[in-house]
């Protein structure tokens, strides 16, 4: 059996997920005797993105808030798949808290969510502003992360 090698133009279909078959039919190797041309299947590999983290139809992206923002609550623009959307996080948001919008994931039947994953940032203490600022929440308010 000789193998031959040609170019076809496949259209991907909105919301294949990693390892799904996408079937070709007629485009494979004739068969023995002159038959007609099988089938060739292509398997769908998803290259990482700088922003969002895949599983399945689910996607994960990591964003930074600031301590204000998680502490008092906020309504920030947020990227997902298919543009910017406003989200609002709750008071009380701890780094490493995940909130979901519901449907931004891939899409399909059904389609996926995407999933914020809070991330605290601090400020730098780099002036003396802002060192003053740290030396204040330490004496007032009294608190203990590894207590918590």
């Amino acid at each position: 059996m000789e193998l031959r090698s040609h170019t076809v133009r496949v259209s991907i279909p909105a919301g294949v997920i990693e390892g799904q078959l996408i079937r070709l039919a007629g485009q494979g190797e004739p068969a023995a005797g002159g038959g007609s041309a099988g089938d060739l299947y292509l398997e769908v590999h998803i290259e990482p993105h700088r922003l969002f983290q895949l599983d399945n139809r689910d996607v994960t992206l990591t964003f930074a808030v600031a301590p204000w923002e998680a502490a008092l609550g906020a309504t920030v623009s947020v990227p997902t798949l298919g543009g910017t959307v406003e989200m609002h996080i709750p008071p009380g948001s701890q780094s490493g808290q995940r909130l979901r919008l519901r449907g931004r994931g891939l899409p399909g039947q059904p389609p996926g969510d995407q999933y914020v994953q809070l991330k605290v940032v601090l400020p730098p203490a780099n002036t003396p502003q802002a060192k003053a600022l740290y030396e204040e929440m330490r004496s007032k308010l009294n608190f203990d992360p590894r207590r918590a």
